[in-house]
């Protein structure tokens, strides 16, 4: 049975999709950017606020279908020039330190020009 996963402590969806769906054990995360649910509004400038804001994003989504960070087994991470890569993986790894999901990192253009990454993830939720 496939189930519609949404929280208040994740930006609403912009757009025809949902935050998540939770498909039997697994949950499947939309691409999340650095938009605060609070107000609706971009947080950051930089990359590392960015990344911390997003991570957040994932985190809420995965805690409300029931998970936390260790349920989470692969990231797809978009970031909008190479050249962040280093300053994102400071604030990526302070989350993921000891867990460590697979992971993909590729540069690809972002849906506005004040974003600068998004990120999707898989978790496994029994």
């Amino acid at each position: 049975m496939n189930k519609i996963i949404y929280t208040e402590e994740a930006p609403k969806p912009l757009a025809a999709y949902s935050q998540a769906i939770k498909a039997g054990n697994t949950l499947y995360i939309s691409g999340q950017v650095a938009i605060d649910p609070s107000n609706g509004q971009v947080v950051g400038k930089d990359i590392k606020e960015q990344t911390d804001r997003v991570i957040k994003n994932i985190l809420a989504i995965v805690k409300a279908a029931g998970g936390d960070l260790k349920n989470i087994v692969k990231i797809n991470v978009y970031l909008s020039k190479p050249d962040l890569y280093k300053e994102f993986n400071e604030i990526y790894s302070k989350y993921f330190n000891e867990w460590r999901p697979a992971r993909t990192t590729v540069a690809a253009k972002p849906p506005r020009e004040d974003l600068l990454i998004e990120m999707d993830a898989i978790a496994i939720i029994p």
